[in-house]
């Protein structure tokens, strides 16, 4: 990753004052740096990032595509862009002290703009004072702790500048009593598609609800879903929800139909796009309850082998559940 620019705006919505910068951040500072690659990097896999693309109309695109041709300055573009959040951000029901920062960089051949809303916190420290007594320490609060690169930044936007590809998470707020995600409605006007983790999650609720009603194995089930993300991410970043219906209920072309109906009603498109680490982190394990309490986290591929575990149906009703080949046992 390189980064080529980046800047800090103060929105302090607390004191209803803000610092738009005059100058941007210094890059051959390590400290600036590394906070840099290190946030950008992780969002960059985050699996609840939502994807989208400008609106014919968008205004924000007009004045990146400004800002690539060299007609608006970088300083210039973000000052516009702090002032957009700020005016609606703070007529908002969310009044916290946010940093905006704005980073121009490039990522695996492709030029990026990031904007990263950045909540600050507040946290207790130590000071060392020195006086005509002595040295001594004291217990202080300080208002403006940034998260550590470990941590999530809540609300963000990252803009392939080639393909127009967005990516983006957002807090929900209210505005004019009405709730508004203000970095894709307002700011960026773009749509806005569901994220991996949202899909994974919608597949895997509706291959339970259909496999429920037939009266079928619903771990069975859902295990298929996902081990068909995972086999599939291998080969392509798009899911097909037909091909995905057919691999899952192979044997019950009613119980297909029932899939793919209900997947719609979710509004979920038949050829999903996702990002291919976050859906195999997802699904590259099921976990199962049962009513007597006991859980056991399963690898997805095990489920269509019956050398490691076989589901047995009681002639009382009942399931039970065989764990084969199993050469050691660790307690945790």
């Amino acid at each position: 990753m390189i980064i080529k620019r980046a800047i800090l705006h103060i929105l302090d919505f607390n004191s209803g004052m803000s610092v738009f910068s005059q100058n941007e951040l210094d890059l051959s500072d390590e400290t600036v740096s590394t906070f840099l690659q290190k946030h950008i990097e992780k969002l960059h896999k985050d699996s609840a990032r939502k994807s989208g693309n400008f609106n014919e109309e968008s205004g924000f695109a007009a004045a990146l595509t400004e800002y690539r041709n060299g007609a608006l300055e970088f300083i210039g573009f973000t000052t516009q862009i702090a002032n957009v959040l700020y005016e609606n951000i703070s007529i908002s029901d969310k009044l916290e002290p946010i940093d905006l920062v704005a980073v121009d960089y490039i990522n695996d051949e492709s030029d990026y703009f990031a904007l990263l809303l950045i909540t600050n916190k507040s946290a207790y420290t130590h000071q060392v004072i020195t006086d005509e007594s002595g040295i001594h320490n004291e217990i202080m609060k300080h208002y403006a702790i940034l998260p550590t690169p470990s941590q999530k930044i809540d609300a963000y936007a990252i803009i392939n500048m080639q393909s127009g590809e967005i990516y983006f998470a957002d807090k929900k707020r209210q505005i004019d009593g009405n709730s508004v995600f203000v970095l894709p409605q307002i700011l960026l006007e773009c749509s806005s598609g569901a994220s991996t983790k949202e899909v994974v999650k919608i597949v895997r609720e509706t291959a339970n609800e259909v496999a429920e009603e037939y009266g079928v194995n619903t771990a069975v089930a859902v295990s298929k879903a996902k081990n068909y993300i995972v086999e599939n991410c291998e080969e392509s970043d798009t899911i097909s929800t037909e091909e995905l219906a057919e691999n899952i209920f192979s044997e019950s072309p009613i119980m297909r139909e029932a899939f793919e109906k209900k997947i719609e009603e979710k509004e979920i498109p038949k050829d999903i796009k996702i990002e291919k680490a976050s859906a195999v982190r997802a699904s590259k394990s099921q976990k199962i309850k049962t009513d007597t309490g006991i859980e056991i986290t399963v690898p997805v591929e095990y489920f269509e082998d019956d050398r490691y575990i076989e589901f047995i149906n009681n002639n009382d009703g009942t399931i039970s559940i065989a764990l084969k080949n199993i050469g050691k046992l660790t307690n945790r």
